[in-house]
């Protein structure tokens, strides 16, 4: 159902006149049938990428892979886009999950269909899968996973005699814990810089920020699950139960300084967690995050794919690239190979991999895969990202530090943001259901 639906808004003719900015660059670059030379461009911003292409190269002699490292963000995107409109785009490319839509809708990306689809039903969960399947077709393969954890320092909850709550209601009473035993701690952030966080707990909650309606899109960044969401999270700002900071380096300075004493994030951060505040080893645990009824119930905190960009000349030795990097134990094994990344792949069969990489003396000797796999496990199906999320992030970081400011309430951020959203998709031609 949700396939069908979508497939009457991406690259169909019904698309077509939804989506002005959308299919109409479909007809540029190389066909997907030129399978090209075995030579293939790489680019990437994520961490080990360098390593990976060097494994790959030892064990392929056959191709051989040239790596690219690329800015981070949006100066990243714009440069992937320019590519393409250019002529000039890599062969293989990473797109986090939530920018894909956007990409596939603008026609940047050679569909996979007809090569990856298969591998990708075989090697990925629904939950993570519907990511990367849009309007029926396979535009990417996942490579990691982030599911939400909550970390939390053992020694203070300890001598504190603090539980670590399961539910948001004894979380709650958790970060008042915190502050009484220490005024100067706090129990959880409230980012001014970073909507992700946000959007996970929105998607934990149950909400569905975007959707299909017959031929349009449905927005709903204001919906019953997000206000609560919202309502929750501006109260415990406003009630200064949590900090509001930074997710640079303002956040990582209150953990070095014991100002942050639990918080709320993905897998990845064990690993940034272990290297950036390395004198706390053996302080911190992990342990599932807080639900709404105590149900396990999760979503990820971001993610990233493996495209094909529009008019790549080596399509086919590219495939064979993406499918080694991220369903093959010896790929996977060189992504971890530093020892310090606590990525989880999106792969759940590569989960001993990973693990076997990451040591867990930091956690004192917590197995925090466990943990995150029962996360992977409990992540609600059928969240779909929307086809501008540059815009939607956008409003939603423009307002977060008024918040913390206590000049806006959170959920006014959303309803802003939801109508900014709209606004850009009409004025892109994308017919938006009211």
């Amino acid at each position: 159902m949700f396939r069908r639906r979508l497939a009457a808004l991406v690259c169909s003719v019904a698309a077509i006149g939804l989506l002005t900015a959308g299919c109409g660059d479909s007809d540029s670059g190389t066909p997907t049938a030129e399978k090209g030379t075995r030579k293939v461009t790489f680019w990437s911003f994520v961490k080990g990428s360098d390593e990976v292409a060097k494994a790959f190269n030892r064990t392929h002699p056959d191709i051989n892979v040239t790596f690219e490292a690329v800015p981070s963000g949006q100066e990243y995107y714009s440069k992937l886009t320019n590519a393409v409109k250019a002529g000039t785009a890599p062969d293989a490319a990473v797109v986090e999950y939530p920018q894909l839509p956007e990409f596939a809708t603008q026609g940047k990306l050679e569909t996979l269909s007809d090569s990856l689809a298969p591998l990708v039903k075989e090697h990925f969960p629904q939950s993570v899968r519907q990511l990367v399947e849009l309007g029926g077709q396979t535009w990417g393969v996942p490579r990691d996973a982030a599911p939400l954890m909550l970390y939390y320092r053992n020694d203070f909850f300890k001598s504190h005699k603090i539980s670590v709550p399961k539910t948001w209601d004894a979380y709650r009473n958790m970060t008042a814990q915190v502050k009484k035993a220490d005024p100067k701690a706090r129990g959880g952030v409230l980012y001014t810089d970073n909507p992700g966080l946000l959007t996970a707990l929105a998607w934990q909650a149950g909400s569905q920020w975007f959707g299909t309606e017959k031929d349009s899109w449905k927005v709903s960044l204001d919906d019953a699950p997000s206000r609560k969401v919202a309502d929750y999270w501006g109260d415990l700002a406003r009630e200064d139960l949590v900090t509001s900071v930074s997710s640079l380096d303002p956040f990582w300075t209150s953990v070095q300084q014991n100002r942050t004493v639990a918080y709320v994030c993905a897998s990845w951060c064990a690993g940034a967690q272990q290297a950036t505040v390395a004198d706390q080893k053996g302080k911190w645990s992990v342990a599932p995050v807080p639900t709404w009824d105590g149900k396990p119930a999760s979503a990820m905190y971001g993610g990233s794919s493996f495209v094909i960009p529009k008019g790549a000349k080596n399509s086919g030795a590219a495939e064979e690239f993406i499918k080694w990097i991220t369903t093959d134990p010896a790929g996977m094994k060189a992504w971890v190979s530093s020892g310090t990344s606590s990525m989880f792949p999106a792969d759940p069969k590569l989960v001993p991999v990973t693990k076997a990489a990451f040591p867990t003396d930091y956690f004192g000797g917590q197995d925090v895969y466990a943990v995150g796999s029962k996360s992977y496990a409990a992540v609600r199906p059928g969240w779909t990202w929307g086809p501008v999320m540059g815009t939607t992030n956008t409003a939603i970081v423009d307002q977060l530090p008024k918040v913390a400011q206590g000049k806006v309430k959170l959920f006014d951020v959303l309803t802003g943001a939801q109508q900014a959203t709209v606004k850009d998709m009409e004025r892109r031609g994308m017919k938006v259901a009211p």
